[in-house]
């Protein structure tokens, strides 16, 4: 069964037809009547040429009212070939995560993070579960990471009916929920919580060694500070009206438990990620990125095609035969096909204004048509990128590092990559330019390059930047090799990479070092919050 995306267009095309067949007839007529002031034979030759012209330009404007319309009809099966891992997301949407000791909140920063891994992760299957005083799961596995982001968007805990924390409960759904999943692909549960749990402490571990028991790996992320906070209560309109009360009316405190959810880590033989990792959603596909994946065929069936382009090339294919009859119009259809591609590129290139002063070398006017764009809300992620890298270009290291961090927090990761590589490129400069506070530059741009290589891990630019920063700290800080030559730069365009000094390291021995410090800092990051203190420090109040 056909239909349309807007009905009265299609209502309206005879009329628009008849409309522009009307004209047609008039502007012929007109024509002939100017050729008679010349001669009648001059109107007989004007009254023989493009008799049927009319009729078609009103055919093609009816074809392409058509399109205009939005035809569909019909359906197709897709089947795509992927090799996917079984993974659910947990996350803790109970009123403790509401506290504002992290930026936005610890909610606010979970739901970032979660978006940002299912972004990443593309093409796995992916569960979704939220949990408060019950759990509820929001998706089985799927491929469909455009519908996860959705319902990652909408968690919030008054979507919960029951208040408290339960994660016994979420962890066994997320187990059952795993467990249906392809076999020959490991399984992953990560969660997202505070740690906070209301429920009996045993409970929890009891499901967490059913996870082992049955081959889950369980990856907790913290979320929150150490230090208790009280938990805001806010309007519809984000204005502050109190704080979380317990019945008897005191105020409820709340704070990170890391002793449970690294208990929780060791009976399951899992990892915690720590809440002071700047990108958790890196870390947590840089742990899973050694598991192993399962080939997998997904059928989708689509209905309803959109077909408009059917209506659309009958029209041309009209236009194209009513030119070709009309000798000074075929001659102009010639000419305008032969600039189209001029034209079309035109049309598709929406260049931001500081595009062409880069390409031009003017770095100052590009920062200005890029902060443009910042300040005019156009661009995105990708706006706050261009300003950066403009602005590290003519030496503005205040702006440089505000536009890059921010685009260094995206959820695309191309933007991710190139605003961290450029951090990176940022603070090996500071480095040369303030020799006071030398060590604390050189120990950001290593950072950031160890978040670049998370992200690309065979970039030979990063790794020699990375190396180069190792090389210019304290031994006791670097631990790696001596190099001597000036960093790469980042931007929108891959730098070659430089060769080594005489006495420096080979390209394979430098390769060789960095393949181990990256892979020691995965292992530094799994084991981080285990050699945490397991003692429960007292707060002095109930905590929530």
């Amino acid at each position: 069964m056909m239909s349309f995306d807007d009905i009265w267009i299609l209502y309206a095309a005879p009329a628009i037809a008849v409309a522009i067949m009307a004209l047609a007839w008039w502007a012929r007529a007109s024509r002939v009547r100017l050729a008679e002031r010349w001669s009648p034979s001059v109107k007989l030759v004007a009254a023989s040429i493009g008799r049927k012209g009319p009729i078609m330009l009103g055919v093609a404007t009816f074809f392409a009212t058509i399109a205009l319309a939005g035809p569909r009809f019909g359906g197709r099966v897709v089947t795509t070939e992927t090799k996917a891992l079984n993974l659910v997301v947990a996350v803790d949407i109970s009123r403790s995560m509401l506290a504002e000791d992290v930026d936005p909140s610890r909610l606010g920063r979970a739901r970032r993070e979660t978006a940002r891994l299912i972004q990443d992760l593309q093409g796995d299957r992916i569960g979704l579960v939220a949990f408060a005083g019950n759990s509820w799961i929001l998706s089985p596995l799927t491929v469909d990471a455009g519908g996860l982001m959705l319902l990652t968007d909408g968690l919030d805990p008054d979507i919960a009916s029951t208040g408290g924390t339960s994660m016994a409960r979420a962890i066994e759904q997320a187990r059952q929920l795993l467990l249906t999943g392809e076999s020959v692909a490991d399984r992953v549960l990560v969660v997202f919580s505070d740690g906070e749990e209301l429920d009996s402490i045993p409970r929890v571990y009891e499901a967490v060694e059913r996870l082992r028991r049955d081959g889950v790996h369980l990856i907790l992320v913290a979320e929150g500070g150490v230090e208790p906070v009280n938990i805001p209560v806010r309007d519809v309109t984000g204005t502050l009206i109190g704080y979380q009360r317990d019945p008897e009316n005191n105020l409820v405190w709340t704070r990170r438990h890391d002793e449970t959810l690294s208990e929780m880590a060791d009976i399951a033989r899992g990892t915690v990620v720590s809440a002071e990792v700047n990108d958790q959603a890196g870390t947590i596909r840089d742990l899973i990125a050694a598991f192993k994946r399962s080939p997998q065929a997904t059928t989708t069936a689509q209905q309803d095609i959109a077909r408009g382009w059917i209506p659309l090339v009958l029209g041309v294919i009209v236009l194209l035969m009513h030119a070709l009859t009309r000798r000074t119009a075929a001659l102009a259809v010639i000419a305008m096909l032969l600039c189209m591609p001029r034209f079309a590129d035109a049309q598709l290139r929406t260049s931001p204004p500081g595009d062409g002063a880069w390409r031009r070398g003017d770095f100052e006017a590009a920062l200005r048509g890029y902060l443009r764009d910042v300040l005019d809300g156009m661009g995105g992620d990708t706006a706050w990128l261009n300003a950066g890298t403009a602005a590290l270009a003519v030496g503005d290291s205040a702006t440089a590092r505000d536009a890059l961090t921010r685009a260094a927090g995206s959820l695309d990761p191309e933007v991710r990559f190139r605003a961290s590589y450029n951090l990176g490129l940022l603070g090996l400069r500071l480095a040369e330019l303030d020799s006071a506070n030398a060590e604390s530059h050189l120990e950001g741009a290593r950072d950031w390059y160890r978040e670049t290589l998370m992200l690309r891990p065979s970039d030979i630019n990063a790794k020699w930047n990375y190396e180069l920063a190792l090389s210019r700290l304290p031994p006791q800080q670097s631990g790696g090799g001596g190099s001597q030559n000036q960093p790469q730069g980042g931007g929108s365009s891959s730098p070659e990479p430089q060769e080594r000094s005489g006495g420096g390291l080979t390209r394979a021995q430098a390769e060789q070092i960095l393949d181990s410090m990256l892979e020691q800092e995965r292992d530094t990051r799994a084991s981080l919050n285990r050699r945490r203190s397991r003692s429960r420090t007292a707060i002095g109040r109930r905590d929530w």
